[in-house]
Formats: C-alpha cells, sequence, structure tokens
C-alpha cells in the first residue's frame, strides 16, 4: 500500500504523521510546501505537484481545506487524468452536495471515492483516535477498513456519499452552538459577579454539562487562544456550509445564524488563525474594555 496525502494543515500533518508511525509508505503533497518539512524528516516522499503524488499512490487521501481546494488539486485536468484505479478518500469537512458532485467527477476518471470526515483534533489524530464516518457502499467501507484504522480503531458506516459529509456539518454546528452558548453564560455570570467555580460546579453536575465547556473554559478565562486545535476560520467556513445545506432541505436557521455573527465579529477582530474558543472575546459589545 502507498498512500497519497493531499493537505497537510492543522489535522492533515498529524494524520500523515500516523501513516508514516504504521511503516506505511507515504506521499505527500502540500499548496504551501513549507508544510512539509516535518514529513520530509520522517520519511515521507514529497511530490511537487500533486498528479506526481496521484500517479505514484493506491490511495489518495484528501484533507484539503474546502470543495474549491479539492477541484484546484485532485481535479484539475492533469491530476484527473492520474485517479484511474485509484481509491479517492476524502476526509475533510464539505457539503453533501460538494461530496456526491465529487465523487461523480472521480468516478468518471476511472477511480472510487469513498467520503469519511472525521470527528476529533489533533491530539486525538495524533494517537489514533479519531472517530471517522464513513459515506460510500458497504462494500466499499467494508473493504478499505485496513486504511480507514489507522485514523480511528472503529470507523462507523453512515450510509451512502454524503450522509457522512451531512452528519460532520451536523457535528460541527452543534460545536459552533454550545460554545458559543457556554460562552455567553460564562461572560454573563463573570458580569453579575458570580464565582466562576460555583457557575463550573453547578453545570457539571447537570445534564446541561458537555465535556467541550471544560475544555475552553481556561482559554476563555485567560483570552488565550494560541496553538489552535481548531481555527476560527474553520469553524465560520463549516458554519457556513451547515447554513446553506439546512437551507437547502427547508430548516430554519436563525439560531446558528446568530452563532455565525459572534463567529464573523472574531473574525474582524483579527482571530481568524485563533482557537475558535476565542469568540469569546467577541461577546463584549465594542465600547467594553475586556
Amino acid at each position: 500500500m502507498k498512500v497519497a496525502f493531499l493537505g497537510t494543515g492543522l489535522m492533515g500533518l498529524p494524520m500523515a504523521q500516523r501513516l508514516l508511525q504504521a511503516d506505511v509508505q507515504l506521499i505527500a503533497y502540500n499548496r504551501t510546501p513549507e508544510k512539509l518539512a516535518p514529513l520530509q524528516a520522517a520519511g515521507a516522499e514529497i511530490a511537487v505537484h500533486p498528479r506526481h503524488a496521484i500517479r505514484a499512490a493506491d490511495y489518495v487521501v484528501l484533507m484539503l481545506t474546502n470543495a474549491s481546494a479539492i477541484y484546484s488539486v485532485l481535479l484539475s485536468d492533469t491530476s484527473w487524468r492520474s485517479l484511474a484505479g485509484k481509491t479517492v478518500i476524502q476526509m475533510g469537512t464539505i457539503t453533501p452536495t460538494e461530496s456526491k458532485e465529487i465523487r461523480d467527477t472521480v468516478v468518471a476518471a476511472g477511480a472510487e471515492y469513498i467520503e469519511a470526515p472525521v470527528l476529533g483534533s489533533i491530539p486525538e489524530a495524533e494517537v489514533g483516535k479519531l472517530i471517522v464516518m464513513v459515506g460510500s457502499y458497504r462494500e466499499q467501507y467494508q473493504r478499505h477498513q485496513d486504511i480507514l484504522k489507522y485514523f480511528g480503531s472503529e470507523p462507523v458506516y453512515v450510509g451512502e456519499v454524503g450522509t457522512a459529509s451531512a452528519l460532520k456539518l451536523a457535528l460541527n454546528q452543534l460545536i459552533a452552538s454550545l460554545t458559543t452558548s457556554f460562552a455567553l453564560s460564562l461572560k454573563f455570570v463573570q458580569r453579575q459577579g458570580v464565582d466562576v467555580d460555583v457557575f463550573m460546579k453547578i453545570l457539571r453536575e447537570s445534564a446541561l454539562y458537555a465535556p467541550t465547556f471544560d475544555k475552553k473554559l481556561q482559554r476563555m478565562l485567560d483570552n488565550n487562544y494560541d496553538n489552535p486545535n481548531f481555527a476560527t476560520k474553520h469553524l465560520l467556513k463549516d458554519t457556513d456550509l451547515f447554513i446553506d445545506e439546512a437551507k437547502n432541505v427547508g430548516l430554519n436557521v436563525n439560531s446558528i445564524e446568530g452563532v455565525r455573527t459572534i463567529l464573523d465579529t472574531a473574525m474582524r477582530m483579527s482571530l481568524a488563525q485563533a482557537d475558535y474558543s476565542s469568540l469569546f472575546s467577541a461577546l463584549s459589545s465594542p465600547n467594553d474594555a475586556d
């Protein structure tokens, strides 16, 4: 097995490193070549063009920013013509509509396509404990479990292509909404003079609690959003994708559109590259000192 890994950003890098640690032959490509240095140092082959990686590999794993990047990297004329006989595993966050369109283009090139977006962050990627959600034919899911298990020990079969992408967007909508709701309550109790420790004690003992609250609490209290596991700009992108798809299926999106406004404010505060918990800072009115 030889794997072409296209896209080595915050999540792609530890996922590709995971393959190298398992002695999988790896050839990597990234549109920003400097990001490939850790993989090259660890023994990965580096491709200067995506078609070179595709031609050399059996599997093509995509961890790219969005559908536009997939079209640019994987489905340009020269790359597309190199796909015949390959298995493409799309692991980034895109919409169900985009995933189906990309599948059709990949299949037309003579390759097969699986969507396998993941839930988890850098720590889970580093140790192979991501939750891998698979959209494909069931036979494909069973046949390709060996490579999927490098990223998460129990890949979950969701359904046909599009279903796993939809599930991933639903989960990321929860990330955005839960974090914003928690941040607002935290900011509110601070302004009202309630001891944060008391607030958290009550919250942890209630049915309202979610573990993500404690994961983000100290960042918010310290206003420390450096070294993000998931950047604000990416959560905003996924929120926009969710809103578009939810509207397409006739859902009321007023609540998540409010969250989107907070994320947009954080972006305008130059927090695009910061951890998404920085939306806590966007909850203060413009005239407030904090």
